[in-house]
């Protein structure tokens, strides 16, 4: 081939029956400018961008450093004089009894039933001892012949007295030997002598009468106290044996018209607790209607196992609507002994440090830690740490700090 001039060469090369096109020079460096142009304006736009969101941020920054958070509050008051404790009670009969035969023999009458009232001195039931009767016959006839026979007694001492009184001026004058007078002496102590041995035997007598007398009242089974009859153990025609090891079981009885009810008041709450203090029953099964009482006795020693103290209150019961054995709550009046107050259990702040509060003093939160003397629910009592009328925190922010500023949410002040 020929070869051709450079200038007058064309674009196009043809090789192998294809036409080939050369790229010209001049139109690449056109891209290259436009390509750092447009590198350059997204650099422009970057940096604007980065400087335009640290400017937002230190902005945002700024205004988090300056703002001073909304804070609901409420005042701490001291707590009530009289702590309200409601506990579970157990109740009891003001007094029970159970009655036992006195005297061995057959029951002869039968008063009375399980369930029947009584009055005190009422006949429950009657047993028939017939060798008694006849025992206290015998013993009536020997005690008028043991009073015959100091009748006879003092008849001889009266006559040893008149003897003596008539012979002694005849001794004391000679007419009567001496040995005579000192018979006469002698008899008059003897006889003297006889009626004491005679009144010692009526004496015994009578005493051993009481006893039998005492021995047939027995016979008589009478209630104790005003009452109702709870258990029967006996019919007419029943065997009963009357001894110290041994005695018959007749009757119980129990007095209705006052109850006590037995609590266990815990240690933290007994302190202040005394006779005389208030208390109201209430029964489960016996809705809409409570039963007023006193605490009447006190165990004064704590229960080594429970750390708990026995406490008994008496309940009036005249209709006899309350009955032995019942489960019931107390609501004990107790006086307080150590102040505390009272503080919202939204306040409490419970984190590594124990429990505490945040008050809030001129506009700043303090925090301060305290001590929890009871757990009542919505608000606790605590002994230390915050005072009357220092405004605490609700439901403090987590980032709360020690010194932070705070702003009072208006109407948000309160007890809690």
């Amino acid at each position: 081939m020929k070869p051709r001039d450079h200038l007058d060469q064309p674009d196009d090369t043809v090789m192998n029956g294809t036409t080939e096109r050369r790229p010209r020079r001049g139109g690449g460096w056109l891209l290259a400018l436009g390509a750092l142009a447009l590198l350059t304006t997204g650099l422009a736009f970057g940096v604007q961008g980065y400087y335009s969101r640290n400017r937002e941020l230190a902005a945002v920054a700024e205004q988090a450093r300056n703002f001073i958070p909304q804070v609901r509050v409420a005042a701490v008051r001291p707590s009530d004089d009289i702590v309200q404790v409601s506990l579970p009670a157990t109740t009891t009969a003001y007094d029970v009894a159970d009655i036992f035969a006195r005297a061995s023999g057959y029951i002869e009458t039968r008063e009375v039933d399980i369930g029947d009232k009584v009055k005190k001195g009422q006949l429950l039931a009657k047993i028939a001892v017939p060798e008694l009767d006849d025992e206290i016959l015998q013993a009536q006839a020997t005690l008028g012949q043991l009073k015959a026979a100091l009748q006879q007694a003092q008849a001889n001492l009266d006559l040893a007295k008149v003897t003596w009184q008539r012979d002694k001026p005849l001794v004391d004058q000679g007419w009567i030997t001496k040995q005579q007078g000192t018979i006469d002496v002698q008899s008059l102590k003897a006889q003297e002598a006889a009626v004491g041995v005679a009144q010692a035997n009526v004496n015994a007598q009578q005493d051993q009468l009481r006893v039998l007398d005492q021995q047939q009242a027995y016979q008589q089974v009478v209630a104790p106290f005003d009452g109702v009859i709870t258990q029967r153990n006996v019919d007419i025609g029943s065997l009963v044996q009357a001894d110290t090891t041994n005695s018959t079981f007749l009757f119980a009885i129990m007095q209705g018209d006052v109850i006590r009810a037995q609590v266990f008041v815990p240690q933290d709450q007994a302190f202040g607790l005394t006779p005389g203090v208030k208390a109201v029953l209430q029964v489960p099964e016996i809705p809409g209607r409570t039963f007023p009482g006193t605490v009447t006795r006190i165990a004064d020693a704590l229960a080594p196992g429970t750390r708990t103290l026995l406490t008994e209150i008496d309940i009036p019961n005249p209709d006899g609507v309350l009955t032995p054995g019942t489960y019931c709550t107390v609501e004990l009046q107790i006086p307080r002994k150590t102040p505390s107050f009272s503080v919202s259990a939204d306040a409490i702040i419970f984190n590594a440090d124990g429990l505490q509060v945040a008050v809030v003093e001129d506009g700043i939160a303090h925090i301060r830690k305290i001590s929890v003397a009871r757990d009542l629910g919505k608000e606790v009592e605590v002994r230390d740490g915050v005072k009357k009328g220092d405004l605490v925190i609700l439901n403090p922010p987590v980032e709360l700090a020690e010194g932070s500023k705070v702003q009072i949410s208006p109407a948000a002040v309160g007890t809690p």
